[in-house]
């Protein structure tokens, strides 16, 4: 947790990964993030990870820090209190993110007659409206058809939510951007970040439209092995298996050396006419090759001797474990991390949490928040940003349109 934008109010109307990720990461920096949620929880409170008949580890770690009022948002009175919310008045409010969609009662065009200069960050599936998430994404630009062993025919998923996390890391430079433009000029706007556009950009980035486009194929399955560069998975003599990756030439060379295969190297070079150091695609182009070498090499010695000589050399190398393994053999998995807490959280476990990813250097780093109950600031909320009287307050919760922590 830092503080560097302590003086920002979000409101946050949203579920699923990508815009709870993104009022994280603004919530660890010190924006005051204000999160309305149904009445006894929205679609994601009760998502696994969960505790066997319990809370929502995933909610739970997804919105460490923020303040979380609990509306009946099936109600016309609860819905206007959000609409008041995201519009309230303050130089450093006027910030909505949400993934609500773009017609309805939470509309961009509706909520800006109120607050002209409001900022709305909406998170979508597809640019149209189509819902959308990961998975959906994913199998609609190929990714995974390009995933898994060559052998298998189908298509191979993937557990990691790539385009919900970069979609949530977008929309918060989006969201700060906005924020900078409407300081220098006083106009607001609203901000769409669907999930297909960033992951259809990010193909793009990397060359893989083009790469289709110009050559007329899809990219193969190339198993376990590194696309366009030596990289894959090996096994060392005591069972212990190991990824290895030579990118860059000195990772190469540094490799060779550890291994002792400088003769094997030199002499598949010499019959081949080239230079495995000069150009990684080569190490690619003739995997089917290198590779046995490279397992003999590795098969030849203990994981312990051989990784201490991947060191000393510079070799870019990774062991294979589980998350239980590594968080029990992982230093940088530990409170010796200093991303890393104990925090006792309102599921009423204490467990390793992490707080903002990027260090400030030269800024204190404050020990991460923890997720609030379901609710908890609903009386501050109400009083504080929309200006209600107790009274007021308390007529809400007789007629159960706002809610208090269970």
């Amino acid at each position: 947790m830092y503080d560097h934008l302590k003086t920002l109010r979000v409101v946050e109307g949203a579920s699923f990964i990508a815009a709870p990720s993104c009022g994280l990461h603004l919530a660890q920096l010190g924006a005051e993030v204000i999160r309305f949620d149904q009445i006894g929880g929205g679609p994601d409170f009760h998502r696994w990870p969960r505790i066997p008949g319990g809370p929502s580890l995933y909610w739970e770690g997804l919105n460490k820090g923020k303040k979380s009022i609990a509306l009946d948002l099936t109600r016309p009175e609860g819905r206007e209190l959000a609409i008041r919310l995201a519009t309230a008045p303050g130089e450093n409010g006027g910030i909505f993110l949400t993934n609500y969609p773009v017609d309805g009662f939470l509309s961009h065009e509706e909520l800006s007659v109120i607050r002209p200069d409001l900022i709305t960050v909406r998170i979508m599936g597809w640019p149209d409206g189509t819902p959308a998430v990961d998975y959906t994404v994913n199998c609609a630009i190929g990714i995974p058809d390009m995933t898994g062993p060559s052998s298998v025919n189908g298509p191979v998923n993937h557990v990691l939510p790539a385009w919900d996390l970069l979609t949530g890391a977008y929309a918060a430079f989006s969201l700060l951007a906005a924020e900078r433009r409407r300081r220098e000029t006083g106009q607001g706007e609203e901000v769409r970040v669907p999930l297909g556009d960033v992951a259809m950009a990010t193909l793009g980035n990397l060359g893989q439209v083009a790469e289709v486009l110009i050559g007329g194929n899809d990219r193969p399955r190339t198993d376990n092995d590194l696309f366009g560069a030596f990289g894959r998975d090996f096994v060392t003599r005591d069972g212990r298996r190991l990824m290895i990756v030579a990118i860059t030439a000195k990772q190469w060379k540094g490799l060779v050396r550890a291994l002792g295969i400088q003769e094997q190297i030199s002499s598949m070079e010499a019959e081949l006419g080239l230079s495995f150091a000069t150009d990684e695609g080569l190490r690619f182009e003739h995997r089917d090759r290198l590779n046995p070498i490279v397992s003999a090499a590795v098969a030849r010695r203990d994981f312990g001797e051989l990784t201490s000589a991947f060191d000393a050399a510079g070799v870019c190398w990774g062991p294979y474990r589980t998350l239980k393994a590594a968080l029990e053999q992982d230093e940088r998995l530990s409170p010796r991390n200093p991303m890393f807490s104990e925090v006792q959280h309102p599921s009423g476990h204490r467990y390793l949490t992490p707080g903002y990813a990027g260090t400030m250097t030269g800024h204190s780093r404050q020990t991460p928040a923890c997720a609030p109950q379901l609710g908890e600031h609903t009386e501050q909320v109400l009083a504080e940003v929309l200006r209600l009287t107790g009274g007021e307050i308390a007529d809400l919760h007789d007629r159960r349109i706002v809610a208090g922590p269970a």
